[in-house]
């Protein structure tokens, strides 16, 4: 079995990965008239997973970072697609509440690790992934390319 990646430690997400299964589930019984949101639901549940695995194996903090910002944005694009199925009653009110909870979880959980990583970004003590392979050691400071005053 594969190592695991430090961010599949993280709560929020672990939240997301329930969140994609959860959306899977649901969108199945959907009718075929729905099938563009059906793909909608389902791009941006398997977006809010894919980009933290891509922004992480970058290997910079500004590009970690970012990546959970994006996530963010497809959880909030997700939302706005469930309050709508559930006004229409194509979900019910335990499977917008199940959402619900998991999305405010995964949502609060990333802003408080982006805050937490701002901190560590500006005490340049995040360990790259892979830095054993790199030849040039990045200064402190250029993870997110940010010219100093």
């Amino acid at each position: 079995m594969e190592k695991k990646r430090p961010y599949e430690e993280l709560k929020f997400y672990q939240d997301i990965c329930e969140i994609r299964k959860f959306i899977h589930r649901i969108t199945e019984r959907f009718a075929k008239a729905n099938l563009r949101l059906i793909s909608q639901m389902r791009d941006s549940s398997r977006s809010a997973k894919q980009n933290i695995r891509e922004g992480y194996r970058k290997g910079t903090l500004g590009e970690f970072l970012h990546s959970i910002k994006i996530s963010q944005g497809s959880l909030e694009e997700l939302s706005g697609d469930i309050e709508d199925c559930f006004e229409d009653k194509l979900i019910t009110k335990e499977e917008f509440d199940k959402f619900a909870k998991l999305y405010h979880s995964a949502s609060y959980l990333s802003t408080q690790y982006l805050k937490a990583m701002y901190q560590v970004e500006n005490a340049g003590t995040w360990k790259v992934p892979g830095n054993h392979l790199r030849t040039k050691k990045q200064p402190k400071g250029t993870s997110r390319n940010l010219k100093k005053p």
